[in-house]
């Protein structure tokens, strides 16, 4: 999962997105409204957690934006304005949910992630693809009936493989689905990350690579196995 946290007070905006990397989602920040039409004009994002009261634009704006894009990008409000009033116009402008401050980062944690199941009413909340079991909510992955320890990063590029379900999923849409803005567009991360993704789930291997294109989820037996490649 990727969001965009729109929030002026840099040291909450950091300590949301360094919270949230945790969790292994992938965080971009931006501290004005402006520069937030900006990153949602040229990335792609799950959910956009919005501050209402910011430089530039106000969040108000950012979300009705949203809503006119026809992206049907999730929208959380997080701001220190409480009153019903305040919750009824932040819905009345396309808010999917409301968290006022102060919050706990596990209660963010909790409404992005129902967020995000809410986002696909037709994806199953447990995924299953070649003998692999992927439990977002709870974080855990089986393969044949094992489980599966996986670090955060390594959970978060197989999420966005297993549900492209078989599709093939290129190296550069990993980069930007599984770690954020500020990641080197010219890193070997997702080679080295997909290598170690392959060794954790055993053999035989079950993330094949397309030479040229990226990687995807493939049953054994069903082509050449890429081995350990990245």
């Amino acid at each position: 999962m990727r969001v965009l946290v729109v929030e002026d007070e840099l040291y909450m905006a950091e300590a949301i997105r360094d919270g949230l990397r945790l969790e292994a989602i992938a965080a971009d920040i931006a501290g004005d409204g402006d520069t937030a039409l900006e990153l949602l004009s040229v990335n792609s994002y799950d959910i956009a957690v919005l501050d209402r009261d910011i430089p530039g634009r106000s969040g108000d704006e950012v979300a009705a934006s949203i809503v006119a894009s026809g992206s049907g990008t999730p929208i959380l409000m997080l701001t220190a304005a409480d009153r019903l009033d305040d919750k009824a116009t932040g819905f009345e402008l396309g808010a999917d949910d409301y968290l006022t401050k102060p919050f706990a980062l596990r209660e963010l944690v909790l409404r992005l992630r129902a967020l995000d199941r809410r986002r696909a009413v037709n994806r199953p909340p447990v995924r299953e693809i070649a003998g692999l079991r992927l439990d977002a909510f709870r974080r855990e992955v089986y393969r044949d009936g094992r489980y599966v320890a996986l670090t955060r990063k390594q959970f978060a590029v197989l999420e966005v493989l297993v549900g492209a379900e078989g599709g093939v999923i290129s190296a550069e849409e990993l980069l930007e689905r599984a770690w954020d803005e500020n990641t080197d567009p010219f890193t070997n991360a997702v080679r080295i990350t997909v290598s170690a993704l392959r060794k954790r789930l055993g053999e035989p291997w079950l993330i094949a690579t397309v030479p040229g294109v990226g990687y995807r989820i493939e049953a054994p037996g069903t082509a050449p196995q890429g081995g350990d490649r990245g």
